[in-house]
Formats: C-alpha cells, structure tokens, sequence
C-alpha cells in the first residue's frame, strides 16, 4: 500500500514536467495497480478532472466507471454528481441522450439515499434536458419533477428549470406557457444578478420567435436586448446577438443585412469572453457569404482563420456542421466537387444523427447543388426532392405554431375580455354597498380619531398644568427654603453667636485655655452653619466674591484642590437669582466633597454675549447620570435642576465612572 502511494506522489510531483500526457499515462496505471475499491474511486476522481476539458470520450468512459463503482460502494450521492456533469458531453456531444437517461435512471432507482435537494432536483433536470432530444413531454414532465425536489433555496437551479421547461414548451407549440417559464428565467436570475444567465433566457424567448417566423418581433427584442447588454457591459454577448441577427436575415432573403450583421458579429467578438462556437459560426456564415459571390479570395481568408483556431470546435454538432458546410462550399466554388460532396455527405450525416431539421434540409439542397455541378442530374433532383419535403414540413410545422400562436393569444384575450365583463358586472353590483361601507368606516374612523384627538389635547393640557404646577411648586419651594435658612442663619448669628460671644469674654478672665479653645471652636462652627444656610458675604461683596471665598474655604479647610477662573457677575441678575447661582456653585462643590472622591477640581465662570457659561468640573470617580437622577435619594442632582430652571437655563452633565464628572450651566442674561 505504501508502495503504491509513494508511486501517486511522484506522479504528482513530477506533472509539471512530464505534461498532461505523461499525467493520463501514469494515472491510467496506477488505476489499474491492485488497490481497494475506496483508492480506485479516488483514482477515477482524478482521470475524470484530467480529462474533463481535453478528452470527452476518455471524461465520458472515467465517469461511467466511477457512476457504477459509487453505487456498488454505496455513496450515492457522490454517483449523483458525476450521473449529473454526464448529461451533456453524452447528449450533446455524442448525440447519445439514451445513455445519459440510463446512468441517471440508475442514480434516481436509489434516490431516497439522495438528502441534497440540489442534487435530487438536479438529476431530475439533466434528465429532462436528455428526454428534449427524445420525447418533449417526458421532458416536460422531469422538469416539474424537479421543481418538487428543489428547495426554496436551489433558485439558480429553479430558474435554469424554467428556462429548459420553456424551451421544451416552444417545441411543442405551446408558446403561452413557454413564454411564462422563460419570463420567469428571467425575472430570478434578474434578482440573482446573474446576468449572463439573464442574457441566455432573453435569448431563449427571442429564439422561440425567430424559429416560427416572427422574424420582425424577434428582431425588435433582440435590439432591446443588445441594448440591455450595453448598459450591463457584457459586451462578450454582442456577438451572439448579431450572429442570430444575420441568420434571420439570411432566412428572411435580405444579404446586405445579412452581411452588415455578420461584420457586426465579427468586431464585436471577444477573443477572451465570447462563445467560442461563435466565432466558427460568424466565418463560416462569411465564407458561405463570399463564396455565393465569387469572392475566393475573401472566402479563403476566412477559412483560413477557421483551419488556423487554437481550440476546439468540433465537440458541439452544430458547430461543425457549419465548418464542414464552409469548407464544402469553398471546395465546390473553386471546383473541387467531390470532396465537396464527401464533406456534405457528412454534414447530412450529423444533421440526421442529431435530428436537426434545418440543417438537414440545408445539407440536401446542398448536395443537389454539387450534384448538379457535377452533371449527376438524378441525385441531385433526388436531394431537392428531400429537401422540399423537408421544407414543407418546417413551413407547416411553422404555420401551424404561428396559428397556433395566435389563437392562443386571441383565446387569452377573450378570456380576459369576459373576465373583466364578469368583474364590471360585479363591480356595478356591489358599488353602492361598497359606497355605503366605506361611508360608514370612514365615519366612523373619523369619530374616533376625533375622539382620540380630544382625549389627546386633553391629556396634553392635564400634563403641561401638572408640569407648570410641579415647576411652580419647586421653585416658590426654593424659595421658602432660601427664607428659612436666612431665618436660622439670623437666629445662630444674633442669638447663639452672641451668647458664645459672652461667654468667651467670661472665660477670657476665669476659664483655663482649653476651654477657650473649646469655646472658640464652636462659635467658628456656629459662623460656619450661618455662612452655609445663608451667605451674609453674599450681600455685602456680591456673587462674584462671595463664590470666590467659598472655593478658597473650601481649598483652605478640605484636601481638595480647587483652580477657579471667575469673570465678574455683580448686577447682572436680580438678587434672588444670585443667591440660586451662588447656590448652584456652592451645592456642586459639596457634592464633590461628599461623593466624588476627587484630588482636584476646577469652577469657570465665563461671560458670553447672551449668557453665562458656568463649568465645574472634577477628577473623581464619576457616574451614571441615568441611575442617579431616578435615586429618590439623590436630591442633590434634582435641585440643581430646579434651580437651573428658576434661572431660565439648561443643565448638562457629563460623567463616565472613573473619569470624573464635569457640570455645565447656561444661564440667559
């Protein structure tokens, strides 16, 4: 086992020398090294990714392989996946559709080990996508199949759903509800913002009119769409556009637009981005063009170009059916006929192998015609025969749809026609109830709402009466409160102050000094409470000055560290309005000596043109504002309010815990 794993590594190792060759050559080995079945898968894996994009029949063989020995080991889903990237290089590629239905028919006999919606509903979609080529209704009906196995989040996939479900419709002529699915293609991958895919269902419904000779409106929706793709910037699809364009001319029998398309088609084509296929398309479509002229020498160039591609053109059919028709029509011009007629006769035989109509009509009238240069009169008529009748068969099929097309239409119409009859006839007979009803709501919601708006002012009024009562209430508090302290400031000064006065003057003479001391003490303690409750200072130096002393008490008598820049306030309020200022200082000072646990503070009072600006501030521990004006207990923060308000002015505090608080009173001159 170790052996063998150390070969894969070097294998590994070794690739970017050895090239791709060397890595199928080594890989396809080792496979067959006796190894678990687990190592083989793996090994199956890797051949698959090799081959994937250079080697459709060696992709196809691997992924066959790998589909059977994941059933056998029972990962089912993992058989899903590969039953899945199957389809289309089995159906398009080797016009084997019968085959990509069997390995997914394989897949789906063990769904219920499948628990991926994307890849149930994905199975049932490449399955519909094989049964188009086989039977449109089986077709059909994989798609709605798909649709139930694919979860509300699969949307991509519901949309790519749509798309072929609408296609599948078209073929059958019914054209309503192909263009339904195909509208909806667009609408999701519109939301998706997957705009190429957008472009490819536009594309889809543009097509449906075109193949049943509504050339004209598919003319004007494809202009609508080269515009959308302008503003979008996909300019990769331009070429497309054009190409399809000048097929429809060229149906339509109008060779200049034909031609001027073409040349469109070929300067907007991206060597990086567009279709690949394109590109062999648009020169062959030129050299058919010059060669119907006689213009070898234009002809040649563009074949040149085609013989001289750096990719692969061959895998898609109907890609080669064009080259192969190109080449043909070069060689029958310039007289080489019977290699003309082998190249056409295999043009035939893909057209047949594919079950392309169009181009197995085209390949008949093109044999007819070398036959003819050949003077093989007889196959030739042969082969106009075949393609008349083929002909026939597409003009009835196509008159057909297009009435089939048009009375679809007309029975929509009438449908809607008797629809909206029936809901006039309905409408008239419920108008005057309906009249009645919306008279009786809407009176009634305008009793209320009138109702609501009279309970509303009165509940607005109640509420600004209460404010103004409970404002009124605070301040004439305020007030009372500033008398009682003058009262008990007056009565500790004149009366208590006094006898300790006396008594002081007695013990002078008799008492010892700690007594005086005592007796001292108390009458600085009375004074103290007298300045607290009311500042005689206040009356007697002004606001400013009496602000002034208390900040220097308070920085002579505590720890706290106070700077201060006062601009004078003296007779710029009434005195009732200096006590409250000299207040507002003095109770955010305490606060700050109580609380705050702060080493230093700063007061600022500064003079603008229309205020004040008073700024106390702190380092202390802060706090949240929110939580402290909703404490019954805080009083402090509320009456500093009240008395901003008695003032006319606004109170802002900022503070953050452990950041100190700062305090900001705007007062109006």
């Amino acid at each position: 086992m170790l052996k063998n794993l150390a070969i894969f590594f070097i294998i590994i190792a070794l690739s970017p020398i050895w090239g791709f060759n060397a890595h199928e050559t080594e890989y396809s080995g080792f496979a067959q090294i006796e190894q678990s079945r687990t190592e083989k898968l793996a090994t199956l894996d890797s051949l698959i990714s090799l081959n994937k994009n250079t080697d459709i029949d060696a992709f196809i063989q691997y992924s066959i392989e790998y589909v059977k020995l994941a059933q056998e080991l029972d990962f089912i889903e993992a058989a899903a996946k590969k039953a899945i990237d199957l389809q289309r290089p089995l159906t398009n590629f080797r016009n084997d559709p019968l085959n990509a239905i069997t390995v997914i028919n394989s897949v789906l006999a063990r769904k219920y080990k499948i628990n991926d919606s994307l890849l149930l509903g994905g199975l049932y979609l490449k399955r519909g996508m094989a049964n188009t080529q086989v039977d449109a209704n089986k077709a059909i009906s994989d798609y709605n199949k798909a649709f139930l196995n694919f979860s509300y989040c699969d949307s991509l996939s519901i949309a790519e759903t749509h798309y072929y479900r609408g296609q599948a419709y078209s073929s059958l002529g019914k054209f309503i509800l192909a263009g339904e699915d195909l509208h909806k293609a667009y609408s999701i991958f519109e939301s998706q913002k997957k705009y190429d895919c957008m472009i490819t269902a536009q594309q889809g419904i543009i097509n449906m009119f075109s193949r049943n000779g509504f050339y004209e409106k598919a003319k004007s929706e494809r202009n609508a769409l080269i515009e959308t793709i302008k503003k979008l910037k996909l300019n990769s699809f331009l070429s497309q556009e054009y190409y399809n364009q000048a097929i429809d001319y060229h149906k339509m029998g109008d060779k200049n637009a034909e031609f001027k398309s073409l040349l469109l088609a070929v300067e907007n084509f991206d060597n990086e981005k567009s279709n690949k296929s394109v590109f062999t398309n648009i020169h062959s479509s030129l050299v058919n063009y010059y060669c119907e002229r006689y213009q070898i020498k234009e002809a040649n160039i563009h074949l040149n170009l085609l013989e001289n591609i750096k990719f692969d053109i061959l895998e898609d059919q109907v890609t080669k059916i064009n080259y192969l028709s190109a080449k043909a029509k070069f060689l029958q011009t310039t007289g080489y006929y019977e290699e003309a007629e082998k190249i056409a006769a295999q043009c035939l035989e893909i057209a047949q192998s594919i079950n392309s109509e169009d181009d197995i009509m085209n390949s008949y009238k093109f044999l007819s015609e070398i036959y003819f240069d050949m003077k093989e009169y007889r196959k030739s008529i042969e082969s106009n025969r075949a393609a008349s009748l083929i002909k026939d068969s597409i003009y009835n099929r196509s008159t057909a749809n297009a009435l089939a097309y048009y009375l679809t239409l007309y029975e929509t119409e009438k449908k809607e026609k008797e629809l909206i009859e029936k809901s006039t006839n309905i409408s008239l007979l419920e108008k005057d109830n309906e009249i009645f009803k919306k008279a009786m709501v809407f009176g009634g919601i305008a009793l209320i709402l009138a109702f609501g708006v009279v309970i509303l002012y009165r509940n607005q009024i109640h509420l600004r009466s209460n404010k103004d009562l409970q404002e009124k209430f605070s301040q004439e508090l305020l007030i009372s409160q500033e008398k009682e302290r003058r009262r008990i400031s007056k009565d500790l000064h004149d009366g208590i102050g006094q006898q300790l006065l006396l008594i002081k003057n007695k013990l002078i003479k008799k008492g010892t000094p700690e007594v005086k001391e005592m007796v001292n003490h108390t009458i600085e303690e009375v004074r103290s409470i007298s300045r607290d409750l009311h500042p005689f200072h206040l009356q007697e130096l002004g606001v400013t000055k009496a602000i002034e002393n208390t900040i220097r008490q308070i920085d002579e008598n505590t720890s706290l560290f106070i700077s201060s820049e006062i601009d004078n306030i003296d007779n710029l309020f009434t005195k009732e309005e200096e006590v409250n200022i000299y207040r507002i200082v003095q109770e955010s000072l305490s606060n700050i000596i109580k609380h705050a646990n702060a080493e230093a503070g700063k007061v600022s009072i500064k003079i603008f043109s229309n205020n004040i600006l008073i700024s106390i501030r702190d380092n202390g521990v802060g706090f949240d504002f929110t939580d402290k004006y909703q404490d019954l207990k805080s009083l402090g923060l509320k009456t500093l309010l009240e008395r901003t308000k008695f003032l006319k002015g606004q109170m802002k505090v900022t503070s953050k815990k452990d950041f100190g608080t700062l305090l900001e009173f705007q007062l109006p001159l």
